[in-house]
């Protein structure tokens, strides 16, 4: 009798996962589908002094500062989904698992606000960004001497992000988001599922800076820089050997800097 009773609950929980899974890719297709709208509905950049063209993201289009903040906040919520989903996903399904026979009824809702928790702090992270790259994109439109400084700026930027793939501070977050496949078992309450996806967004969102940079110097809204990002990460969480591959990585950021760099010596 027990034998079956535990056949049925391996079925059971076979079926939550497979639920959970297809929902993620679902909410991925989903989420990229509009992110990849949204980008082809945006204008083309502005060109500027120097030779290089400011991204559309950065530009209040004469809206206020509300309407302009709202409007930034929902599709960088959507491309975060987009990006991070992949890299998620596997740490969510591996909280599930920890709660083992604690939640079978709520594992669903815990999973969701385990979400929550993550990309809130994904979210704090856009609130931050937008009114600086807006008032650095206004400066660069009053000032031709600070805007040809850009490219110069931007590739140094560059060398900066590729520099910290090679610290042993980024080994360490990648060591702990890494980790997070292997869960201890926690208690199963909404606000214990909460603080773990704060936590997961704040060592993920750490573990990401140097990629985060690359995107938000490169073009926030730019399909490709957003799906090299993407790789990237996914790679980093999954291979064998995480820390030659963050060096690898680095090595390709600094590369690009010092091409920057060259172009705007030029």
């Amino acid at each position: 009798m027990d034998s079956g009773n535990a056949a049925l609950d391996w079925r059971a929980d076979l079926r939550r996962e497979r639920t959970f899974l297809a929902t993620s890719a679902l909410l991925f297709f989903a989420s990229a589908a509009v992110t990849i709208y949204r980008c082809k509905l945006m204008p083309g950049g502005m060109p500027m002094p120097g030779g290089w063209t400011m991204s559309m993201a950065w530009m209040r289009m004469g809206q206020p500062w509300l309407a302009a903040d709202t409007s930034f906040m929902g599709m960088w919520l959507v491309m975060m989904v987009a990006m991070m989903l992949p890299s998620l996903v596997p740490m969510l399904l591996c909280y599930r698992r920890s709660l083992g026979g604690q939640a079978h009824s709520h594992l669903g809702r815990l999973t969701t606000i385990a979400a929550a928790g993550y990309f809130f702090v994904w979210a704090l992270i856009g609130a931050v960004a937008y009114p600086i790259g807006v008032s650095l994109s206004e400066s660069e439109m009053r000032s031709p001497m600070f805007a040809r400084l850009v490219p110069l700026a931007t590739g140094l930027v560059l060398l900066l992000a590729g520099g910290t793939q090679f610290m042993r501070w980024k080994a360490r977050r990648l060591g702990r988001c890494r980790e997070a496949t292997v869960c201890e078992a926690r208690s199963a309450t909404a606000v214990a599922a909460w603080q773990h996806g704060l936590r997961l967004g704040v060592d993920c969102s750490l573990c990401c800076a140097g990629f985060m940079i690359v995107l938000l110097v490169d073009d926030a809204m730019s399909l490709t820089t957003m799906a090299v990002v993407t790789v990237a990460i996914t790679i980093e969480r999954f291979v064998r050997d995480p820390e030659r591959i963050a060096r690898v990585m680095g090595l390709i950021i600094i590369a690009v800097g010092l091409l920057v760099i060259a172009r705007a010596a030029a």
